[in-house]
């Protein structure tokens, strides 16, 4: 699955605790000029505000770009990731929330007066993304109970897993980030996952450039990432899941396990501008940019 990534990283702090605690992530300018966060989408503006997922944001920048022709003044940011998103949506800074996870009853109560309306994209495979010496040493593949094991702690020495001796380092994700929500879903269902382990061997990551960098950069790492980011970095591998490896074949058919919709939320259904703007996406047109960036088009997904 192939990507290309425009993508500027983000910044964000260790967190304590996987759930329910806040993770910053600076504003980052993917298309056009971006004063702070994407602002408030006020009444009359020409301007549309889209904000989110890291994820997402790849294929609506590259949507505002060519709508600048046709006059088109679009500002896509990532900030705070899914979450972040939907809260400014939430709030009424934005238009249009990026996000790379279903919008939740937890979302939907915490906005009562925000009549949020989805529309898929697109879709994403989530890998769990190791390097290729690791790779190389041994692990062909992992369970569910193996994951588990790395990003809970338990597992700290490569060679458990019949890989090489060599120590783990895991990358997770922040709080709100849909690839740590399918992440947590594969292994956990609906259960809650447990705090985070205390140890020198695990980091908090925000976006997906910074993930992919920090496994670049540190030996023994491991963290969740689409796996549309790791396409022209051989030194990365995605590890097949309970025997079932991320292919185009197996996302499309739903055997692998960690595939997640993408989408464009609004605030009531879209229309003027805004509708303009997504409509380009869901065209023909609009829908070659999915695979440009590793992702499926709706038409793959039986949309």
């Amino acid at each position: 699955m192939s990507f290309t990534s425009t993508e500027v990283r983000s910044t964000a702090p260790r967190r304590t605790g996987r759930r329910g605690r806040q993770g910053a992530s600076a504003a980052l300018l993917i298309a056009a000029a971006l004063t702070g966060c994407a602002g408030s989408a006020e009444a009359g503006s020409d301007a549309i505000q889209a904000s989110g997922s890291t994820t997402v944001a790849p294929v609506a920048s590259d949507a505002a770009e060519a709508l600048k022709a046709k006059g088109l003044n679009i500002t896509v940011a990532t900030q705070g990731g899914s979450a972040g998103g939907i809260s400014q949506l939430g709030t009424g800074q934005i238009d249009i929330a990026l996000s790379s996870k279903p919008l939740s009853d937890k979302d939907r109560k915490a906005y009562p007066g925000t009549e949020f309306v989805t529309t898929q994209i697109g879709a994403d495979a989530v890998g769990v993304i190791i390097t290729k010496e690791v790779a190389d040493g041994g692990v062909k593949g992992l369970s569910k109970a193996q994951v588990a094991g790395l990003f809970e702690g338990k597992i700290t020495n490569w060679k458990e897993v019949g890989g090489p001796d060599l120590q783990v380092f895991v990358y997770d994700k922040e709080p709100g980030r849909g690839t740590r929500e399918v992440l947590d879903k594969f292994i956990y269902g609906k259960g809650e996952p447990p705090a985070p382990p205390k140890s020198a061997n695990y980091a908090v990551v925000g976006g997906n450039l910074e993930t992919r960098n920090k496994l670049k950069s540190t030996r023994g790492s491991v963290a969740p990432l689409s796996t549309g980011f790791i396409d022209g970095h051989p030194e990365l591998v995605a590890v097949p899941l309970e025997g079932v490896a991320p292919t185009l074949a197996n996302v499309a058919s739903g055997t692998y396990p960690m595939t997640r919709p993408l989408y464009m939320i609004t605030n009531g259904r879209p229309k003027g501008t805004v509708k303009q703007y997504i409509d380009h996406i869901l065209s023909p047109e609009g829908q070659k940019l999915l695979p440009k960036h590793g992702y499926l088009t709706r038409e793959q997904m039986g949309l």
